[in-house]
């Protein structure tokens, strides 16, 4: 059997590192999304990674659809049991904000990102209007995409 020359080697091993690397895999979601909770919850606002809340935040939101924040998201009984799985098997380790309605933006790892990078007055611009709108800056937020490479600051 025959080696095969360094180069060859080389050549093959960045090819893989490459198939590994490509921006399409990188894009992607890490977490496959459920269509139910892509549908219910994303009519109304971006559908949330799971992993930005712990499971009791999660848990605490479920409970209180018919008053969330300020609006009635009640679902059926099985579109709440598939999504409230969903949303507790795949929740975040995070510290729970507090309050009675657990918010994303209140979480100490939402401040850490975003207080220092994100200008005051940019929260209240008419393109962004609130804390809560990512897709705003987060072009692939529908995709569960939030990394700094997809990021665009509205002007």
């Amino acid at each position: 059997m025959r080696a095969l020359p360094v180069a060859t080697l080389l050549g093959l091993f960045a090819a893989l590192l490459g198939l590994t690397a490509t921006p399409a895999a990188a894009d992607k979601p890490r977490l496959p999304p459920n269509p139910v909770y892509k549908a219910e919850c994303g009519s109304c606002h971006v559908a949330y990674p799971p992993k930005l809340l712990p499971p009791e935040s999660w848990q605490e939101l479920m409970q209180r659809l018919g008053k969330h924040f300020g609006s009635d998201a009640s679902l059926d009984a099985n579109a709440s049991n598939e999504i409230s799985r969903y949303l507790a098997v795949n929740a975040g380790r995070r510290d729970a904000p507090a309050g009675a309605e657990p918010r994303i933006t209140e979480t100490r790892w939402f401040s850490k990102e975003h207080d220092k990078e994100v200008p005051a007055a940019l929260w209240k611009s008419d393109a962004v209007r609130s804390a809560a709108n990512c897709a705003a800056c987060h072009t692939r937020a529908e995709d569960g995409d939030y990394s700094e490479r997809t990021l665009r600051l509205p002007k």
